[in-house]
């Protein structure tokens, strides 16, 4: 109950002080008795008090107890004096303001009521205007309170869906900017890697062979291997840039363990998942790294959230000259065919065209496979680049 009050708050509860006061001096001064005036006065160290007392404020009981003392007051000095009638109006605002609903208005009634029968008391003619006085009061005592409670909560709504939505662009931003970092470290990865550490690569075996054609005791003999050596390094150091730039799920691992780790991601709730890898692995440049890993997360997004799977199965094929991966779980499938009509749509359906759009961007093909009821299988081929078609020496190798 106790809010941080606005200016206009702080106005309007002057204003009702001031109201109060007012109609205190006057019932006071109207009264023309020792009585009136007493009276007046100890209804107006009642109010003085409540609205002093910092439980009131804070407490819709310790309030309750307040209005009650305060009603009783000035039922008494409704009984000495018609001229308290007029108290009723402020009383009906602070009913309003500081009970519920649900009591506030039967209070504001039984105040009408009073007011009402103590005019009828005192000895006035019955006529409209003794009634319908009071209670038109208490009509705009409610319907001013009632409004201004209302458009207090519509503020609050919209200043929290305000806070809402400098919170989520924050975090849109945050994103948009953790995905631009990644997108950056991984076209660099792949830079470095397509240019620089292949040239470094060339170099080196150019130089082998320019070794082994040369005559025995040649004076260039000591320059081609240094320059071997200082290729070798360089291709080394080369290397270490690729995989500092690396994804994040790929900086403590290869391929394999990253998706081993992606199998183990999806909960208690997910479908078992296992991840096998068939022929002899190879080092496989970034960009294939990257784009199998990220087919497997969007692949295996897809099963945890529309198959309602319980088993998938992640399995790594190195076949000579090509990589593949697939996915496959036993689902409810869908329509392949149905699914490529369906516009992408902000509550998703970019999936599929984006694990195809990276399969493609290296030269691979995409395929899925799937039916309503007979789970889905997701395949993935990208050809190898003929010096990867076997496995690699270390980045120390002497080739």
């Amino acid at each position: 109950m106790d809010r941080p009050l606005t200016p206009v708050l702080r106005a309007l509860r002057l204003c009702l002080h001031l109201l109060m006061a007012g109609l205190l001096v006057l019932a006071a001064v109207r009264a023309h008795t020792a009585v009136g005036t007493v009276l007046a006065a100890v209804t107006g160290g009642v109010y003085a008090a409540g609205s002093l007392l910092p439980p009131v404020r804070r407490s819709q009981r310790a309030a309750a107890v307040w209005l009650g003392v305060l009603a009783l007051s000035w039922g008494v000095l409704l009984w000495a004096t018609p001229e308290a009638l007029w108290i009723a109006f402020p009383l009906y605002f602070l009913q309003l303001h500081l009970l519920p609903v649900r009591w506030s208005l039967p209070a504001v009634g039984l105040t009408a009521c009073a007011a009402i029968l103590s005019y009828v008391g005192h000895g006035a003619a019955l006529n409209p205007g003794v009634f319908i006085g009071p209670l038109l009061g208490a009509a705009v005592a409610v319907a001013t309170v009632l409004g201004y409670q209302a458009l207090y909560r519509e503020s609050e709504r919209r200043r929290r869906m305000v806070e809402e939505l400098i919170a989520t662009r924050a975090e849109l931003a945050a994103a948009e900017r953790h995905a631009g970092t990644l997108a950056e470290r991984e076209r660099l990865a792949r830079e470095i890697h397509d240019t620089l550490a292949q040239g470094l690569s060339s170099i080196q075996l150019l130089l082998r062979a320019a070794e082994r054609v040369l005559p025995e005791g040649s004076p260039a003999a000591g320059h081609i291997e240094e320059a071997r050596r200082a290729a070798q390094d360089n291709l080394a150091e080369a290397r270490r840039f690729v995989r500092a730039l690396t994804p994040p799920d790929l900086e403590h691992g290869s391929l394999v363990g990253a998706l081993e780790r992606l199998c183990g991601a999806t909960g208690p709730d997910g479908p078992r998942v296992r991840c096998s890898v068939s022929g002899t692995p190879v080092a496989l440049p970034t960009p294939y790294e990257v784009a199998l890993l990220r087919i497997a997360q969007s692949a295996l997004a897809n099963t945890v959230r529309h198959a309602a799977a319980a088993r998938a199965e992640i399995t790594l094929s190195f076949m000579g000259g090509s990589v593949t991966l697939d996915v496959v779980d036993d689902g409810r499938g869908f329509d392949p065919a149905a699914a490529r009509a369906v516009r992408p749509s902000p509550e998703g359906g970019f999936g599929l065209p984006a694990m195809r759009s990276r399969a493609e961007s290296l030269g691979g093909t995409f395929t899925v496979e799937s039916a309503p009821g007979q789970g889905t299988a997701v395949a993935v081929s990208l050809p190898l680049p003929l010096p990867l078609a076997h496995p690699l020496p270390t980045a120390g190798a002497d080739a």
